[in-house]
């Protein structure tokens, strides 16, 4: 079925479209409910839909030659993926699978390009997207270089709670201990390491939850990167 013209606006990349142009968005754009499991894209294929996740999780993994598969990124509401993928009508670079229920947007390739060629606003806010998913690849590369799994860790736990007010805070971990490692470009052993090194910081762990006692210390420690990325000037 369709989307809808609110469902679309809560899309980051779609907000400031017009309704004639969300109009013919949702012409061409399905809604899908997903099991856990559900393979969404298979890295080689031709590209043949943009996805946008709207409910749940979906593990963004690749597969290199011997067979080995590992997870790049998790992805979070309200987030697309296979973007570059589709625009420039290439194959898919990574895989996807629903880690939980998801329910995601389909818009088809084919559609989506036509579309661009003929909608500059729309155009433009694509290529705000893709300039917003570089940015965040240079971030992660760069943690990979400069940054300890220790360090990747602390900044990753200090994400989950951004609006904590005070010094201390609690949470739990959005996907299991496997998922996160590989999200952080680490094995099991070594997250489970890090998570030791940060009980120096005031990182406590039972299974899933996790209790900050003290952030300042944790972000002394993690140096998180002050170069954030700043909402755009809607004039």
């Amino acid at each position: 079925m369709n989307s809808g013209l609110a469902t679309l606006r809560a899309v980051p990349m779609f907000e400031r479209l017009d309704a004639t142009l969300l109009t013919r968005l949702d012409a061409i754009t399905a809604v899908t409910h997903l099991p856990p499991g559900h393979l969404l894209c298979r890295q080689g294929e031709q590209a043949a839909h943009l996805h946008i996740l709207l409910d749940g999780q979906v593990a963004l993994s690749g597969i290199a030659p011997d067979g080995a598969e590992t997870v790049l990124e998790v992805a979070q509401p309200v987030s697309h993926f296979v973007l570059a993928a589709v625009l420039t009508d290439m194959p898919y670079l990574m895989s996807a699978r629903t880690v939980t229920r998801s329910r995601v947007l389909m818009l088809p390739a084919p559609g989506l390009r036509a579309l661009t060629r003929t909608e500059p606003a729309l155009a433009l806010a694509l290529l705000g997207a893709m300039a917003r998913d570089y940015r965040a690849m240079v971030r992660q590369v760069r943690d990979l270089r400069l940054r300890t799994a220790a360090q990747r860790l602390g900044c990753y736990l200090l994400a989950l709670v951004a609006e904590a007010p005070g010094n201390t805070a609690r949470l739990r971990l959005p996907f299991d201990k496997a998922l996160l490692a590989s999200r952080l470009g680490c094995r099991q052993d070594s997250l489970s390491r890090a998570f030791a090194t940060l009980r120096e910081y005031g990182v406590e762990t039972h299974g899933a939850a996790v209790a900050l006692h003290n952030i300042a210390a944790l972000q002394a420690f993690a140096l998180p990167d002050e170069l954030a990325d700043l909402p755009t000037d809607p004039g």
